[in-house]
């Protein structure tokens, strides 16, 4: 039995980036797991643009794409200047989830089809991780906000105890009579 659908969300999970505070892909990722060329791709896109709202998919200015470039070499360490069309000198499109799934009706292949329905159920994944992680968190701080009523009231109890067995001398009274001096 083989891992393929494993390694395929693994290489998936790894060409989400957050861009503009949302999980997006680009368009040479999506083309290469399409089997396509991003030419052609971007070619598509341009062809039926009226399905790619700007919460589908947007272009990249030149920071963030200066910033990807960044992210993408410290994946890779190096890029490879030899794959041509890979690393284009071009800001790239990217796609939200919702552009992605907007991109199986635009790219009808069979390959195109399978990739898309294993890049939505990674963004499931994320979510419900995501989701899990939030649960945690608050979980987290709910107890360190226990710990810290639970800590004080040890505490209090301590210093009970502590007064019980090393009861102070100045709240006992004398023992014993009065001697009063002659004057």
């Amino acid at each position: 039995m083989t891992d393929e659908p494993a390694i395929i969300e693994e290489q998936i999970a790894k060409a989400i980036f957050l861009i503009r505070d949302q999980k997006v892909m680009t368009d040479s990722d999506l083309s290469e797991m399409y089997g396509v060329e991003t030419r052609i791709l971007k070619q598509a896109v341009r062809r039926n643009i009226d399905r790619f709202p700007k919460d589908f998919m947007f272009e990249l200015n030149h920071e963030e794409w200066q910033q990807l470039k960044k992210s993408l070499r410290s994946q890779t360490v190096i890029l490879n200047e030899n794959l041509r069309g890979k690393h284009s000198k071009y800001p790239p499109f990217v796609f939200t989830e919702q552009g992605i799934a907007m991109l199986s009706s635009v790219l009808n292949s069979p390959q195109a089809i399978q990739v898309n329905i294993s890049i939505m159920r990674v963004f499931v994944k994320m979510r419900k991780w995501a989701a899990n992680y939030s649960e945690l968190v608050k979980k987290i701080e709910e107890l360190q906000k226990s710990e810290s009523e639970q800590n004080h009231h040890i505490a209090r109890i301590y210093q009970i105890i502590e007064e019980l067995v090393k009861p102070k001398l100045s709240e006992r009274k004398p023992i014993g009579f009065k001697v009063q001096k002659n004057k």
